[in-house]
């Protein structure tokens, strides 16, 4: 028989020699904490923990979801992301509906003399849906114009200044449109420094909810010589013969937004402008 065989040596003669396995601290997911994904570079703060998957949010809002366990980096060191315990989660800082951190449990402030106006009832309703919590904290009014025609008389008759200023969001604030036009002879005229007449370039504050949010491919495109609503309702399979189901249409719409995340970015920018805008100190 040879000196050699290959059959005879013991392959797990030398296994004490052998590296060791590497054990990663574990880190529970706890809200707000920033990790990197290592797979896809994804860097993000946890919102969610649900199941066996954490939900990472991006600073630009963008989110995703992976499987907890390894794979994550916190402050470029390898860790396994395991679920928070219970007694974390309830302290956990609860967010408002605008993505905010909700302040303490108290009564609603003293109400500013400066004031928000939005178009008409479904952008009020938006409004107060997804930002409600952070306006009645800082004590900010919202009313509705229906209609922006008026608007030079209203901000005449309020007559802002530095203490009572007012913002203004307005429907498809496109170049060379009514509104526009509207707009720009408001911030021209003489309280123009005190009034911030902002807008988003939908036709209709129904248009700003996220077609993901609807369960759509895209918003239907509706003829200029069908009323925009009644299209869209008509487009959906919806009554449209009267006030009363657009109105139903419009609840059935508002019914599927929960969060910002919800809303088209830039309606968003818009609204948290305004909001900066009437609260900003003298």
């Amino acid at each position: 028989m040879p000196d050699y065989d290959r059959y005879g040596s013991d392959v797990l003669a030398d296994y004490k020699r052998r590296a060791k396995p590497v054990v990663l601290p574990t880190v529970p997911a706890e809200f707000d904490l920033v990790v990197e994904e290592v797979a896809t570079d994804f860097c993000g703060s946890v919102t969610r923990v649900e199941g066996r998957t954490v939900e990472l949010e991006d600073r630009h809002g963008k989110r995703r979801v992976f499987p907890l366990g390894a794979g994550f980096l916190l402050e470029g060191r390898a860790i396994e992301l395991v679920h928070p315990v219970v007694a974390s989660r309830a302290s956990a800082p609860k967010r408002t509906a605008s993505g905010s951190i909700a302040g303490p449990e108290e009564r609603a402030r003293v109400a500013r003399p400066s004031r928000i106006y939005v178009e008409g009832r479904h952008d009020a309703e938006l409004v107060e849906k997804v930002w409600g919590d952070d306006l009645r904290g800082e004590g900010v009014v919202v009313e509705y114009l229906e209609g922006v025609d008026d608007l030079d008389a209203i901000v005449r008759e309020f007559a802002p200044n530095r203490e009572r200023r007012v913002g203004v969001l307005v429907d498809h604030l496109v170049d060379g449109s009514k509104e526009s036009r509207i707009a720009q002879a408001v911030q021209r005229g003489p309280f123009g420094a005190h009034v911030l007449v902002v807008g988003h370039p939908f036709v209709d504050i129904w248009q700003s909810v996220t077609p993901k949010a609807m369960g759509i491919r895209a918003w239907p495109t509706v003829p200029r010589s069908i009323e925009w609503k009644h299209g869209i309702c008509e487009a959906f399979g919806w009554p449209h013969d009267s006030q009363a189901d657009i109105a139903r249409a419009w609840k059935r719409i508002l019914s599927q937004v929960s969060t910002y995340t919800d809303l088209e970015p830039v309606l968003l920018g818009r609204v948290e402008q305004l909001i900066d805008f009437v609260t900003e100190p003298q």
